[in-house]
């Protein structure tokens, strides 16, 4: 990472048209059946397979004011909330009580040249489906934008992987496996093909990004087995507290 050493004005023309691919896969797996039990889960798909926008509402994810690289703000809920809303017709950003606890939406500006700049985001949202709720673990992604142009080159707002990412609440809690739910646009792929001028990592930003959601990010976790070992170097007794899901996200 180069010292950040310049701020960005960020914006967009408004007027431009951005048209954005929804895509959702059907559920694979549920800890308790849900996603063959449960009709809106096992039928849910995405509201417009295709959609076309202004770019006013990708200036929600933009600072107000000049921002450094590393510099994150908090994003506007209205662009995210009808962007949400190709996916489902029911986005809920407040985090129901009872399938999430950590609400937000959260930008950084990762990296940038004279030409484009890459922000990466994180969002936590939900969706109310007939009978219950359907959480994913997190929205994270990416938005690259021509500084000279204005304009919006390339979007993805996507779930991302894991054993478990989305959480469950119907008749009980559950949670399961979506291999697909994203949004996207552009050409420019996630940035890795563009050489910038300032810049922190992916894995740096993502850091960033969960601290603003988790105390727990703070920690610094070791495995159990370098547990037993710092344990036996420091004479100390080790505290096990078992937990039944992750603590960065909203999977479970």
């Amino acid at each position: 990472m180069k010292t950040p050493s310049n701020k960005i004005n960020l914006n967009l023309k408004n007027d431009e048209k951005v048209w954005v691919k929804g895509f959702i896969s059907p559920i694979e797996h549920t800890l308790s059946h849900f996603h063959k039990e449960w009709n809106a889960l096992a039928t849910l798909q995405v509201v417009e397979p295709e959609k076309e926008y202004l770019t006013s509402v990708f200036q929600s994810f933009l600072p107000v004011e000049s921002v450094f690289v590393g510099d994150i703000w908090q994003i506007k809920e209205i662009g995210v909330f009808e962007l949400l809303r190709q996916l489902n017709p029911n986005p809920n950003l407040d985090m129901h009580i009872d399938s999430g606890d950590s609400n937000g939406l959260w930008a950084c500006l990762r990296a940038y040249n004279d030409r484009f700049v890459d922000i990466q985001f994180r969002i936590h949202a939900e969706f109310k489906l007939d009978g219950g709720w359907f959480t994913p673990s997190q929205f994270t992604g990416n938005l690259i934008i021509d500084r000279i142009e204005e304009k919006v080159v390339f979007f993805k707002m996507y779930v991302p992987d894991g054993t478990v990412n989305v959480d469950l609440n119907w008749d009980s809690a559950d949670a399961g496996f979506c291999s697909q739910m994203e949004l996207t646009t552009g050409t420019q792929g996630d940035g890795h093909s563009i050489e910038f001028i300032e810049y922190i990592t992916h894995e740096e930003t993502e850091c960033k990004l969960a601290l603003c959601f988790y105390n727990s990010v703070q920690i610094n976790w070791v495995s159990p087995f370098q547990a037993v070992k710092l344990a036996e170097n420091q004479g100390k007794l080790i505290h096990v507290i078992s937990i039944d899901g992750p603590l960065r996200d909203e999977s479970c």
